[in-house]
């Protein structure tokens, strides 16, 4: 295929240098975007007067064609074409004969792929956000499961205080939404049309910019025509919402790896969404967490490269640029399908409501409660926290060797004690009888006591499932429409 910019026959690009330079492998995905950026400045020029009316017409009926080709699966991009750009004047052309060759007044391929590419990330940001509500949604279904399963919250792994399942899922809900707004951003800074900054200085032709960013849809055209042919801010904010999104998804993974071992036993994993081993059979592997958690140095690679690229290049285009676009859709892809995937392993889990509990009372979750009962009946913080400290190395003392057991409960351990045996631990024990503090450090109760915004309380995450529901049904109207 004669390359566009030719004006010698047999100019004689070195064929390996030819095929080095080409962009046609990735940029062929921007067939659809290409497509409809060239309807709109078909459309303008012909309003203007650039072209003929009727010139006007054929393209648009040209390009109209094209593009249900493209969407039935019929039109495939010349892979001996630079560019999907050179591709589309070239099919134009054929077709079309001089009316093919007039669509490329006012316009550069700078400007031209710097459109398709932003035309790109609007739509993606708008798949990647809906598949975020999706994945909010199987959170919250599977939340509403475990509204009063008691498990242990953990800093520095280790165990801490007393939650439920619920909440430590709306934890990842919490996240999830802080991505979807990011997104949304995303779209939000790509959303100017740089159509019409052509080469780097515009055009003398007389065009209506206002009227190409109106007809795609954009808030307004790009400020700064150099800007606009250069600029690639909008694809290292795509890259970096799927970098922050992928890092969620992998540290939620790495919980769920972490639950479903042995050791901790709190979910399984389906068979739908883990694996056996061809050498232990006794073994279900929890397969998708692993390679989500993997895949986010992909997201990663490509955000960096995206800075690395920009970061030594003068205005206007150069180039380098044209790398841009792989790196755009592998982030794109790989936040779409580990998202996917996140939305199935999670459907898949089956939570172990009794071995969440055996691990909250393995231990002295309570500890902090102990002190706040104390603080609640007028006891300086650090007085109360040295008390509730003497009260679990007499938790310690009986699960080592107290005949309580190596996992001793509290009310055990306090009834024990007795009222003396508790002031005999700290004075600020004094008075206490066992029969108020036993009820006081229950699980239940210290998780039922934090009844305030953001807290565990089974009615907090039970509302805050109900306010993510009616979140994720309102958004999913808007981003369908921008999808």
């Amino acid at each position: 295929m004669a390359k566009i910019w030719e004006t010698k026959a047999g100019a004689g690009v070195d064929p390996f240098i030819d095929e080095f330079l080409s962009s046609v492998q990735a940029d062929s995905r921007l067939l659809r975007e290409d497509l409809e950026g060239s309807l709109a400045h078909a459309a303008m020029l012909g309003r203007t007067g650039i072209i003929p009316e009727a010139t006007a017409a054929a393209l648009a009926g040209g390009l109209s064609e094209l593009a249900a080709l493209a969407r039935a699966g019929s039109l495939a991009v010349d892979p001996g074409a630079e560019d999907v750009h050179s591709f589309v004047e070239a099919e134009l052309t054929r077709r079309l004969g001089d009316a093919g060759r007039s669509l490329h007044a006012g316009r550069s391929r700078n400007d031209q792929v710097a459109l398709d590419l932003r035309l790109w990330m609007r739509r993606a940001s708008g798949e990647v956000s809906a598949t975020i509500l999706d994945a909010i949604d199987a959170l919250c279904a599977l939340a509403s499961r475990g509204l009063t399963a008691v498990m242990p919250g953990y800093t520095h792994m280790q165990r801490a205080q007393a939650v439920t399942f619920a909440h430590h899922l709306l934890a990842w809900c919490a996240a999830l939404e802080r991505d979807h707004g990011r997104f949304a951003d995303a779209e939000a800074r790509a959303d100017e049309c740089p159509l019409g900054a052509c080469a780097l200085a515009g055009t003398g032709l007389p065009i209506d910019r206002e009227l190409c960013a109106r007809e795609l849809g954009f808030a307004r055209p790009s400020r700064n025509s150099m800007d606009a042919v250069a600029d690639r801010d909008a694809a290292v904010e795509f890259a970096s919402c799927a970098a922050t999104l992928l890092m969620h998804l992998s540290r939620f993974c790495e919980e769920i790896v972490l639950w479903a071992s042995s050791e901790f036993g709190f979910v399984r994993v389906g068979p739908s969404c883990s694996t056996g081993s061809s050498v232990m059979p006794q073994k279900r592997n929890p397969d998708p967490a692993e390679l989500i958690r993997g895949k986010s140095g992909r997201a990663y690679g490509s955000l960096v490269a995206l800075l690395v690229m920009q970061k030594g290049l003068p205005l206007a285009y150069d180039r380098d640029l044209q790398e841009d676009k792989a790196l755009v859709f592998e982030a794109g892809d790989t936040a779409l399908s580990c998202l996917r995937a996140f939305c199935l392993l999670v459907a898949s889990l089956e939570p172990q409501a009794g071995r969440m509990r055996d691990a909250a009372e393995s231990g002295c979750l309570w500890a902090a409660d102990a002190a706040e009962f104390l603080v609640s009946r007028g006891i300086p913080f650090r007085t109360a926290y040295a008390a509730g400290r003497a009260l679990v190395e007499a938790w310690v003392r009986a699960a080592e060797g107290g005949g309580f057991g190596r996992n001793p409960a509290i009310a055990g351990v306090i009834a024990a004690l007795g009222e003396a045996g508790l002031a005999g631990l700290h004075p600020a024990w004094a008075g206490v009888s066992p029969g108020e503090l036993v009820p006081y450090l229950s699980l239940e109760a210290c998780i039922a006591r934090r009844d305030l915004v953001g807290g565990p309380a089974p009615a907090r995450t039970a509302s805050e499932i109900g306010r993510l529901a009616a979140f994720t049904k309102s958004e999913r109207g808007r981003t369908r429409d921008r999808v």
